[in-house]
C-alpha cells in the first residue's frame, strides 16, 4: 500500500510542477489579452466621449464630462499597463475598483445578485475585466513582465553596489 501512495505523490508531484511551469504563460497570455481589450475598451470610449458623457448622466455621475474623460483615459492606459506588465498590481487594483464602480452604477442589479443569482452576476458587462483585475492583483503578473524584469534588476543591483 505505501508503494502504492509513493506512486500517487509522486504523480501528483509532477502535476503539480507542471501547473507551476504553466502559471507565468497563463498570466501573460491573461495579460496581454485583456489589457489590450481593456486598452480599446479604453480608446473607443475616449474617441465617443459625448456618447460616453451623455450615459454617465444618465446615470446621475457626478461632472459628467470631467468623469468620462477620466475613466476612458484610465481604461486605456491601465489596459497598457496590464499587457507590458507595468505596475501591474497598481493597474489591476484601479481597474477592479473601476470595474466595482461599473458594476454598482450601470450594472447594480447584476452586482447585487452575486449570490442570488451567479449567472447574472458573472453575465455583467464589467465581470470578465473585474475578475482578470482580481486574478492580477492576488497573483502578480508573472515572470514575463516589464515588473519582474524591474524587479531582477533592482535586486541585482543591491547585491553588485552596497
Amino acid at each position: 500500500m505505501s508503494n502504492l501512495t509513493n506512486q500517487i505523490e509522486r504523480l501528483y508531484a509532477l502535476f503539480l510542477r507542471i501547473l507551476n511551469s504553466l502559471q507565468s504563460p497563463f498570466l501573460l497570455i491573461i495579460r496581454v489579452y485583456w489589457g489590450w481589450q481593456l486598452s480599446q475598451n479604453g480608446w473607443g470610449k475616449l474617441h465617443n466621449l459625448p456618447h460616453v458623457t451623455e450615459f454617465f448622466q444618465s446615470l446621475g455621475l457626478p461632472a459628467p464630462h470631467f468623469t468620462a474623460a477620466f475613466v476612458s483615459s484610465f481604461e486605456f492606459i491601465a489596459g497598457i499597463l496590464l499587457a507590458l506588465g507595468l505596475l501591474s498590481r497598481i493597474a489591476a487594483l484601479g481597474v477592479f475598483i473601476d470595474m466595482t464602480t461599473a458594476f454598482i452604477t450601470a450594472d447594480r442589479d447584476a452586482f447585487m445578485s452575486f449570490f442570488s443569482d451567479p449567472n447574472k452576476f458573472v453575465g455583467g458587462d464589467p465581470f470578465i475585466f473585474w475578475f482578470i483585475a482580481l486574478i492580477i492583483l492576488f497573483f502578480g503578473p508573472g515572470k514575463f513582465a516589464l515588473d519582474t524584469l524591474i524587479a531582477r534588476s533592482r535586486h541585482k543591483t543591491e547585491f553588485t553596489n552596497p
